[in-house]
């Protein structure tokens, strides 16, 4: 995981993926990346190490169904720690937060705000699609 973390910080990147073929270096925003992999490579996320910037809820959702092993947050919401745990994941972090602030620092970001009342990551999955379809919509206008 040291290593993940390294790659992270030295990298300039958003996440990086250890799974058994290799790293995946991550660049989006939010989680985009995560949505992505679970969606369209998901054996990239089963049973893998992720180092990840910032977790909120969100993202947390998508890497328990991803099957992800290992965790580490520069960040993590006190949402997505609690997620974690209840999935029977321990997640390292360097800080841990209230919430997710969005990119503006006016209120929480989206996607923590969307999953907020979710108890499960199942729950989140279709909130967390129906929020990304929405954008790639609007970007697509």
């Amino acid at each position: 995981m040291e290593e993940l973390i390294e790659i992270l910080h030295n990298g300039n990147y958003s996440c990086v993926v250890r799974h058994n073929k290799g790293v995946v270096l991550c660049h989006g925003r939010g989680v985009s990346d995560l949505y992505r992999m679970l969606n369209e490579t998901p054996q990239l996320l089963k049973d893998s190490q992720i180092a990840d910037k910032i977790v909120g809820k969100g993202a947390a959702a998508l890497m328990i169904m991803g099957g992800v092993s290992q965790i580490y947050a520069d960040v993590i919401s006190e949402p997505a720690k609690l997620l974690f745990e209840q999935s029977g994941i321990s997640p390292r972090f360097a800080n841990c937060v209230p919430n997710i602030i969005n990119r503006d620092g006016t209120g929480i970001c989206p996607v923590e705000q969307l999953c907020e009342k979710c108890t499960t990551p199942e729950e989140c999955i279709p909130l967390i699609t129906e929020f990304i379809t929405k954008i790639k919509a609007f970007n697509n206008n």
